[in-house]
């Protein structure tokens, strides 16, 4: 099972190059696209998923040209975007019922198995009977994932989820994630590094449209063991260190000090100390190298 893009661009009427020669694989697992508001990654989902066509490019999905082949993809394909609609006054159950119909699962008995699955996977057994537009935002985004689980699919793409969510609904979709993600392929958008943290065995950075790197997040942490350094300082001393040195990112202290973190080869100055990368710090180094 495995995602090959090659050489994938978008550029809309406006003008505005939202894909520029975009390449990436994936395989059994999550793979993490972790880019800012604006990076391309929706244009990037819309377009693996069959919803609109890029300028140039391929997409090929187990053998499957997705682009010449839409149809056989979506038959695998679970999509769930950043927002999506529900139907009022509809309980989870009846509303699971109705999206099965419509993909084709006509015996009761099948949708009615199919329906208790995808609420047990995804812990919604218990408020089967309560009306979706009543539920949590974490709850109606698991209730999401039940939604594009009723056809099985060995591809899922996941948009943005849990932008907006507390950490406690947070951590219940990523878990429902984690299970989903055994025997399938989900590539899952997002800006916040965290969830690429807790959740992807490989994640890929997009800026601007373009791909800057694909590897195992613990890989590019330890591609940069070494090279990050700390350095307590005053608020009218930071602007002088950000020409001196490649500041990563910056962070107010109780005492009104400014934490520095310092990406850097060797030791760039008297009082810096070695700190352990994280992956936050990859990805604000991986951002300036972009604009580079």
């Amino acid at each position: 099972m495995s995602l090959e893009i090659a050489n994938l661009n978008k550029t809309y009427k406006n003008g505005v190059r939202a894909l520029e020669n975009v390449s990436l694989s994936a395989g059994s697992g999550m793979l993490g696209l972790l880019g800012p508001n604006g990076a391309g990654k929706s244009t990037l989902m819309r377009t693996i998923a069959t919803l609109q066509q890029p300028d140039s490019g391929n997409i090929f999905f187990d053998g499957i040209d997705v682009l010449s082949q839409p149809l056989q993809l979506r038959r695998m394909l679970g999509y769930l975007p950043q927002s999506f609609g529900v139907y009022p006054r509809m309980s989870a159950e009846n509303m699971l019922n109705y999206f099965a119909l419509l993909k084709g699962i006509a015996e009761r008995r099948d949708r009615k198995r199919l329906i208790a699955e995808v609420l047990e996977i995804t812990h919604l057994a218990d408020v089967r009977k309560d009306w979706v537009e009543n539920f949590s935002g974490g709850m109606k985004q698991r209730f999401g994932i039940a939604q594009v689980l009723l056809n099985r699919p060995r591809l899922l793409i996941v948009d943005e989820p849990t932008a907006g969510l507390d950490p406690a609904e947070r951590n219940r979709f990523l878990n429902v994630l984690r299970e989903v993600s055994v025997k399938n392929t989900i590539l899952f958008s997002t800006h916040i590094v965290e969830d690429v943290k807790d959740l992807c065995n490989e994640m890929a950075i997009l800026v601007g449209g373009r791909i800057l790197q694909q590897l195992a997040p613990s890989e590019a942490i330890a591609a940069i063991q070494g090279k990050i350094w700390v350095k307590n300082t005053d608020r009218q001393s930071l602007p002088q260190m950000e020409k001196n040195h490649q500041i990563l990112s910056s962070r107010f202290n109780p005492d009104d000090s400014v934490s520095v973190r310092v990406f850097a080869t060797e030791i760039p100055g008297p009082d810096f100390r070695n700190d352990m990368p994280q992956l936050e710090d990859v990805y604000f180094l991986a951002l300036q190298r972009g604009k580079a």
